[in-house]
């Protein structure tokens, strides 16, 4: 049987599996979260769907707030691309601050940005990629986190970025309600594995 086509929207079988993979995996991450900032930490997908990079990109963009920090890391095995934590740059002054439990000011912020978002970004996306990989029963290894700064268009510039399995999260730390996404660039060849196992995961729960 042919691989389905990524260009081919996510069915509701496919969307709810994703969905349900993905706040497995945003609870484990939460977990982790917790233990680090010594506070309650929710974290949920409200949706997941696949989009072009240019979709990805228009979607990111933000008249209003058009600088973009995001936490990047590379994955490769059964399929490979590039995994994407990334927020508007003023959200991820709130989540550093949420993340420190303290209002510091900005200077101090700064000085702190990129290692906390580089921790909380490691946690949330090789809880994702690792819980995704193991109840896929497919095996992933990721790169070190890096921390990068643009406007939506150099956020998708890879040669990964085919297309995007897109997810939109919802922080919730310290009471402060954070909004972001995680991105998961991929080629076709990927996209079709990766779309393979979710068939097979989802034939395997029904």
């Amino acid at each position: 049987m042919p691989p389905p086509d990524p260009f081919v929207p996510l069915s509701n079988l496919e969307r709810d599996a994703l969905g349900e993979l993905s706040n497995i995996a945003m609870a484990k991450a939460a977990n982790s979260l917790r233990q680090m900032v010594q506070n309650e930490v929710l974290l949920s997908v409200p949706s997941v769907e696949i989009l072009t990079s240019v979709a990805a990109t228009l979607l990111v963009a933000k008249p209003d707030n058009p600088r973009l920090v995001a936490v990047r890391q590379d994955f490769a095995g059964a399929f490979s691309g590039r995994a994407m934590l990334i927020f508007p740059e003023r959200n991820s002054l709130e989540l550093v601050r949420a993340v420190v439990g303290r209002e510091l000011p900005l200077d101090d912020i700064v000085d702190l940005e990129d290692e906390a978002l580089a921790e909380t970004g490691n946690i949330i996306l090789n809880s994702w990629v690792a819980t995704i990989a193991n109840l896929l029963k497919s095996g992933l290894k990721m790169s070190l986190p890096i921390v990068i700064r643009g406007d939506s268009n150099q956020m998708f510039e890879s040669e990964y970025s085919t297309l995007v399995l897109f997810l939109h999260i919802k922080f919730e730390i310290r009471q402060k309600q954070i909004g972001g996404y995680v991105a998961l660039l991929m080629d076709i060849p990927s996209l079709g594995e990766l779309r393979s196992l979710i068939a097979g995961f989802v034939k395997s729960i029904t």
